[in-house]
């Protein structure tokens, strides 16, 4: 048998410490998630790092900037 004390950890039947860290409850959100809120902003931060990402490897593999690549590429 297990006895919790204030902080959250156990102690056994010998009364050894246990210390492990407390699991957060699960849960789902309800709302869609739509329009203008912070799923919105983290979306939008996360797709501008892999842009940016994006465009320091064209610019490493090419060796030129990413405007020159594309002037290049759609020349004829």
């Amino acid at each position: 048998d297990k006895t919790m004390n204030a902080k959250g950890s156990f102690l056994d039947n010998d009364g050894k410490l246990n210390n492990f860290a407390i699991e957060p409850k699960m849960y789902v959100e309800e709302s869609a998630g739509t329009g203008f809120n912070l799923n919105a902003e983290k979306l939008n931060g996360r797709l501008a790092m892999i842009g940016f990402i994006a465009a320091l490897a064209t610019e490493a593999l090419t060796g030129k900037g990413v405007v020159s690549f594309f002037i290049q590429l759609f020349q004829i």
